[in-house]
């Protein structure tokens, strides 16, 4: 199979980089289709849309025909052997003047999809990367609901549908989670070994493999945002806290909640308690945190499971942060406010 070139940081591509057991599973959904839509969920950055992207290539490569939206990339790509079918989709593209009002167009993706079924595609790839966080809780899990209906009532018979969507997007992923429409299941950041073959695809100097990982646990993005500012942790992490709007969020903290939030910082698993439950949901739609991590049973994961409990990483059994820099910047905000 052709390893897709992946954008990493401007100026530089990176192809697709370990993930084997991931690549395994994207045989097997083709090979078997998906009863449910999956939902893919996981930190900001810990390669969902590069799986995903490589996922687009295994289906073609499979006889599949592939629709795949993305549009925060500006990407709705319909290569299911329909000429009008794909022309359509480019003039959505040409049409749409931000990647909101792309987003709010996501249903057409069912529409594109049943008409595909209907010129008697039998195989189809149904894929939806980084849609929710512009739709909102509520519409995501329509979505979903969509793509669950279009493989139960097809308008005509089919051989395979595989129906994938990702998101880093805490709120939907509770919601859609509340109903039986859809399988989730976790991604986790790059493995060590992974990680390092990524590390070693940057030229130049940089700092030495255990300090990145030390402040990445495996994130390529973190590590990309790394590379971009010279490797100024500093800068990253001021950054971070900025994006996120950190002082405010802990300004509207009480001595309680903030009391809680530094022992959190020791041990996120610390926030599994009734009287926290609000800060922990505030956390998980910062995408600052993730609950609810199922076992680390490797039939409930899209590749490798994280570590049963890293502390130094700031994973716990049940609660991670999404990175250690993720958990750097809520300390050093929880310091400054």
């Amino acid at each position: 199979m052709r390893r897709v070139k992946l954008p990493f940081a401007r100026g530089l591509e990176i192809e697709f980089t370990d993930r084997c057991r991931a690549i395994k599973q994207i045989e097997e959904i083709a090979e078997r289709g998906t009863r449910f839509p999956i939902v893919v969920y996981g930190p900001e950055g810990c390669g969902k849309t590069s799986w995903l992207l490589q996922a687009v290539e295994f289906f073609k490569e499979w006889g599949f025909g592939v629709i795949y939206f993305n549009p925060l990339r500006r990407m709705f790509e319909v290569e299911v052997g329909v000429k009008s079918l794909k022309q359509r989709a480019l003039d959505v593209l040409r049409s749409s003047s931000s990647d909101y009002a792309l987003a709010k167009l996501v249903w057409s993706i069912i529409d594109f999809a049943k008409e595909a079924i209907e010129h008697g595609r039998r195989k189809l790839a149904i894929i939806i990367d980084d849609v929710f966080q512009y739709i909102g809780a509520r519409e995501s899990s329509f979505t979903v609901k969509g793509l669950l209906e279009l493989i139960e009532y097809p308008p005509k018979s089919y051989d395979v549908i595989a129906a994938i969507a990702a998101t880093s997007e805490g709120a939907s992923r509770m919601e859609i989670g509340r109903h039986l429409w859809a399988w989730l299941k976790p991604m986790w950041n790059m493995g060590e070994s992974g990680f390092k073959e990524l590390y070693e695809e940057i030229l130049g100097d940089k700092p030495p493999i255990e300090n990145v990982w030390r402040l990445t646990g495996g994130n390529p993005r973190v590590l990309a945002q790394l590379y971009e500012s010279k490797w100024d942790v500093e800068f990253t992490i001021r950054s971070l806290a900025e994006s996120k709007k950190l002082e405010i969020f802990i300004s509207s903290l009480d001595s309680d909640e903030r009391g809680w939030l530094l022992k959190a910082v020791e041990d996120p698993d610390t926030l599994l308690a009734r009287e926290k439950m609000p800060l922990l949901n505030r956390l998980v739609e910062l995408n600052l945190i993730v609950d609810n991590i199922p076992a680390r049973d490797e039939r409930s994961w899209i590749d490798e499971p994280p570590p049963e409990r890293n502390i130094e990483l700031g994973v716990g059994r049940h609660v991670a942060w999404q990175t250690p820099i993720h958990r750097e910047a809520v300390r050093r905000a929880i310091a400054q406010c």
